[in-house]
């Protein structure tokens, strides 16, 4: 599936800054620039290269200034707006713009057409470029190429003071060389071109996507060369753009290369890109085109975490990093839906050896930091993933390996554990207090908690519920007693079923808490029917479907809440405090429409006809994978009238949750019994 814009598409600037493109390097390294090729965010980098994987992250390269100069006269067509107004309009000579594994960009440019390509290299902090000249003209073209530097934090601008230094540096394999100094980071770079010196410059950069959102909207960087090619009258040329964040700076390259670095021709780096790409398809097996191409899109959450050694799911781009309930989430499809269960064993056995008095890491340790356990849903998510990991495989000896944490998850929450988690005599399990936040539904503002959920969330036990029974099916594997684990899920079940179900309002509640809003509509009761166990008989389970549909469905995501409820807010936008004040509160969300898929799928029985109507219905997610960011889907969308992609721009567990859906339709019957990975 390739995903191709036209000029149409960037018809004014601001159009041109709507959609941008993602590459990452599975390190947590990634580049990300408008379609137009423009930073419209303080986290939009050419280069943003990560020195740790994977949250370690450092803005190298914030953008290329690009000027091609044929028949004596100019043309800037690259395209940035600055903090004082003024901008560079390039994208008035940009004929299209496409992406299937690498974003290429076409310029015609009176006579002279240009092909730009960007690719990451896996496993390194390598970002290579090149441009693919035609002059059709009787004169010489010259291309300039200015790299503007950054080299700070994500997040953090230009030091005061902060200064570049710039090495030449023997030829190699053919390449000019040479090497960029500041902030004790050295970049390396090699080019098939010619380096010249000026003077240092400095530019200031507006922000337009970040000051809507009040977030800081401007920032700076700094060149002090440019990079320059010539191409005959009538003539074709490939020029070639390397950058390598020097090997001393690598911590999960340096201790495993064997060799001195050698440098790849670009053209050979994309092709190896586009092959492992192409690989990752054929492994998940999908028919479906779409589900196909999110099968390469769910690659790029996918990082080595060098503080475990393992594999970890990246959250969200561009703000997030690995998260404890977010990979729980995201883990059956990022990994297993596509067939990469030896990634989802490394994920599971890292969060294993972080269990601590029965609760998973939210937020795994940097550095000397203590790893943050304030999740309800971790825990009980981890024993899920392992179950489904269990299905496929029939990997007998990992959940042995796994048991005796899931055992002690069992226990812990069953006596009592931290941030008020503990099972109250009727069998429900209770969480959070005071001003944690303990479910998905976790935003605080200072003092302030718009969706405190404190009580018996309903989601929380029905993962209790699903754990319960997973332990009792797992129990024989590790010598245990599985009925004991079936009495608990028995009294879970028939206290869940009184205290939850609304006969008026056909429907579940969203929490016991004694509050008003306990019977707020929201979508957090899907995942009382979409999970392996569950505990309503089949007539409620279509009545909760159908006020789903009714009240929470779009077809981009499910709402947070009910739009008749007066905490109601339709719109997600603003300073920070009015964000998190919308965040949970009718706010579209993808990652939930995973859930109602699988449930309606599931109280069809599977059957042809549901199949299709939610492959109509999913249909329309072809528009949400080219808006945005152009290949993945995004985090949320205004509650009210969802039609542009807000807060991360890609988002692991919304990828996930559809993968899931699109595995269910093309191989999964009425039970979840379905083994895909076995060798």
């Amino acid at each position: 599936m390739k995903w191709v814009y036209g000029k149409q598409d960037w018809e004014t600037f601001e159009r041109g800054l709507e959609n941008c493109y993602l590459i990452t390097n599975g390190l947590g390294g990634y580049s990300s620039l408008t379609m137009t090729g423009a930073a419209a965010r303080g986290d939009h980098a050419f280069f943003m290269a990560c020195t740790e994987a994977p949250n370690h992250r450092y803005n190298m390269i914030q953008r290329l200034e690009e000027q091609i100069t044929v028949n004596g006269k100019s043309y800037i067509f690259s395209t940035q707006e600055y903090a004082d107004g003024s901008r560079q309009e390039g994208y008035r000579y940009l004929s299209e713009f496409s992406f299937e594994d690498t974003p290429v960009w076409r310029f015609h440019i009176n006579g002279v057409e240009i092909e730009k390509e960007a690719v990451m290299r896996q496993g390194e902090n390598t970002i290579a470029v090149c441009w693919r000249v035609m002059n059709r003209t009787r004169s010489y073209a010259c291309l300039a190429v200015t790299p503007y530097f950054r080299f700070a934090e994500k997040g953090q601008d230009i030091c005061a003071g902060q200064t570049y230094k710039r090495y030449e540096a023997e030829e190699c394999s053919g390449y000019s060389a040479g090497r960029i100094e500041s902030g004790g980071l050295s970049l390396e770079f090699y080019t098939n071109g010619k380096i010249q010196g000026m003077p240092e410059t400095a530019e200031q950069y507006y922000y337009a996507y970040d000051a809507c959102d009040g977030r800081t909207e401007t920032g700076a960087a700094k060149t002090d060369h440019r990079i320059v090619w010539r191409v005959g009258p009538g003539e074709k040329g490939t020029f070639e753009l390397l950058y390598i964040l020097d090997p001393a700076n690598q911590e999960s390259v340096k201790n495993r290369r064997k060799k001195p670095y050698t440098v790849s021709s670009v053209q050979n780096i994309i092709e190896e890109e586009k092959q492992r790409r192409t690989d990752l398809s054929q492994k998940a097996g999908f028919l479906s085109e779409t589900a196909s191409f999110l099968t390469r899109s769910a690659d790029q959450f996918l990082s080595r975490r060098e503080s475990t050694g393992g594999k970890t799911i990246l959250a969200g781009f561009p703000f997030f990093e690995d998260w404890g309930r977010d990979t729980m989430i995201a883990l059956p499809g990022i990994c297993l839906s596509t067939g990469r269960c030896e990634e989802a064993k490394s994920i599971l056995r890292t969060f294993a050896a972080y269990e601590k008095e029965g609760l998973m890491p939210n937020l795994f340790p940097e550095g000397e930091k203590e790893p943050m356990y304030n999740t309800a849903d971790a825990s009980l998510l981890f024993i899920n993933c392992v179950f489904l990991y269990f299905e496929r495989t029939r990997d007998k000896d990992f959940v042995r390996e796994m048991y005796p944490v899931m055992r002690r998850i069992v226990e812990c929450y069953q006596k009592g554990t931290k941030y008020g988690i503990h099972v109250d005599s009727d069998g429900l399990l209770m969480a959070g207090k005071d001003l944690d936040q303990v479910t998905w539904m976790d935003v605080r503002a200072g003092d302030i908690l718009p969706t405190p959920r404190h009580g018996k969330p309903v989601e929380i036990n029905a993962y209790w519920y699903n754990a319960l029974r997973i332990m009792e099916k797992l129990a024989a594997f590790s010598g245990d007693n599985g009925s004991v684990y079936a009495e608990q899920a028995e009294k879970v079940k028939t206290s869940f079923n009184s205290a939850f179900w609304m006969e008026d309002r056909h429907c579940l509640k969203d929490v016991i808490s004694g509050t008003d809003a306990d019977c707020q509509i929201r979508c957090n009761q899907i995942w009382a029917l979409s999970l392996p166990f569950t505990m309503l008989e089949e007539e409620k389970e279509r009545q909760v479907v159908d006020t789903v549909f009714e009240k929470l469905y779009t077809p981009y995501g499910l709402r947070t809440l009910d739009p008749e409820d007066p905490q109601f807010h339709p719109v997600y936008e603003g300073e920070m405090l009015n964000r998190d004040m919308a965040y949970h509160q009718g706010t579209v969300w993808t990652y939930p429409l995973g859930g109602y898929y699988l449930a309606y799928l599931k109280i069809n029985h599977f059957s042809r006809e549901a199949k299709e109507l939610v492959k109509i219905q999913l249909e329309v997610l072809e528009s949400a994978i080219r808006e945005g960011c152009i290949g993945q889907l995004p985090e949320i969308y205004d509650g009210g009238n969802p039609v542009s992609s807000k807060g991360c721009f890609a988002q692991a567990w919304s990828v996930g949750e559809l993968l899931r859906v699109y595995e269910a339709l093309e191989y999964k019957g009425g039970n979840y019994e379905f083994h895909r990975c076995l060798p």
